[in-house]
């Protein structure tokens, strides 16, 4: 119980932090969401919040995610877990600030979002993390962000407000894409190998497989890349995550 508590409290607290950096983001790039077509209807772009709101959410969220990270301290989390915040929250305001303009790095500060979680989370609950499942979040994050950024330019090649895009090109971003999905399946298979319970989740590559198939089908499409979006338009891919989610929690009490 003491765990679960833990891993409750230290998810709100990544979704307040996340929160703010993602509204921090919003208000820098007001201006240029305006112009995008589907950015425009984010809610400060549009105009249903003002930035004075925006401003004031931010300061409520920052306050809320460090109260959230005093009480896992207090409730014995490590401090590892209050930095892991600190750089989550530095490396994105440093990509607000221009860091989202140079190539690769911009990147980089987005998969470094994935990796934090991961850590974090193995902060707060004492959970030794596996390198094995380091590497297959560092893989998938990549081939995310790299599929995010080429379907970018597939799509607003012409018209797009991320100036970024201009020092990448389709070619590269697709081979390296894919290259990032492969090792990612390899590294996930060798984590289910290396597990206590190897019949069921060395039994989940097949299905894991499918799921990257039918995630990169849709990515070939008129999607602009975006991991929610993607997920959430495609029942399939839906129904495979609930699978696969089923399979990884009863590996878990099956073993214990």
């Amino acid at each position: 119980m003491h765990l679960f508590m833990n891993a409750v409290i230290g998810f709100f607290a990544f979704c307040f932090l996340a929160g703010s950096v993602y509204i921090i983001n919003d208000i820098k790039d007001v201006e240029k969401d305006r112009k995008h077509p589907t950015k425009k209807n984010r809610p400060i772009a549009s105009g249903a919040v003002t930035v004075s709101s925006a401003k004031a959410e931010v300061i409520i969220a920052l306050i809320l995610a460090i109260s959230c990270e005093a009480a896992l301290i207090i409730n014995g989390s490590s401090y590892y877990s209050a930095l892991c915040l600190f750089v989550y929250f530095v490396l994105n305001i440093l990509y607000s600030n221009g860091w989202k303009n140079i190539p690769i790095l911009d990147i980089v500060i987005l998969v470094s979002g994935f990796i934090l979680r991961l850590i974090f989370g193995a902060t707060i609950t004492g959970i030794a993390l596996s390198g094995w499942m380091y590497l297959t979040v560092l893989s998938v994050s990549f081939y995310l962000g790299l599929g995010k950024r080429r379907n970018e330019i597939m799509i607003n090649e012409k018209n797009s407000t991320r100036g970024v895009l201009k020092h990448y090109n389709y070619s590269f971003l697709d081979k390296n894409m894919y290259l990032c999905l492969a090792l990612s399946i390899v590294f996930y298979s060798m984590w289910a190998n290396d597990t206590n319970n190897k019949v069921i989740l060395f039994g989940s590559v097949p299905l894991i497989i499918v799921m990257a198939l039918c995630y990169s089908l849709d990515i070939e499409g008129d999607s602009d890349g975006d991991p929610v979006e993607v997920i959430f338009r495609d029942k399939r891919l839906i129904v495979l995550a609930i699978i696969f989610a089923i399979l990884i929690i009863f590996s878990i009490y099956e073993h214990l």
